[in-house]
């Protein structure tokens, strides 16, 4: 009985250990890209033109000086994506790059689909750490 407990025993410790897969990105980037794309989960979920009511409801995901910077702004564009008024349909995050240790440069990928039109382009932000909390800092590439 002993050895068939202890063969299961063994069998369920090398099973634990031969399924876990370790995480390789550093704690950095794992922090910011989650308040990166809760940023751009907002974001896609609501107006995307830019206006200075929909900026400040924003405001929370911003860094003050990114929030500072874009309240002088006066345009209908996407601020956070394009700077144009072509607006993509979804976002994904991808690579990410920790610069400092309290900022970080994660891709985000743009996607535009449709009917007439299959699209996809890389822009980059920067996130920057205030306290115990990630901000978007930056919008680069657009």
């Amino acid at each position: 009985m002993r050895t068939i407990f202890a063969f299961f025993l063994a069998f369920a410790v090398s099973a634990a250990i031969s399924c876990s897969i370790p995480n390789l990105e550093k704690p950095e980037c794992t922090a910011a890209r989650g308040a990166v794309n809760e940023f751009y989960s907002y974001h896609f979920g609501n107006e995307m033109k830019f206006s200075q009511e929909n900026l400040k409801l924003r405001e929370r995901f911003l860094s003050p000086e990114l929030f500072q910077s874009l309240s002088q702004t006066h345009g209908e564009g996407d601020v956070f994506t394009t700077g144009t008024s072509d607006i993509p349909k979804a976002f994904r995050t991808g690579a990410c790059e920790v610069t400092a240790p309290d900022r970080t440069r994660l891709e985000v990928l743009l996607f535009w689909r449709d009917n007439t039109r299959s699209e996809q382009r890389a822009i980059h932000v920067e996130a920057a750490k205030r306290g115990d909390k990630w901000l978007v800092d930056k919008i680069l590439d657009r």
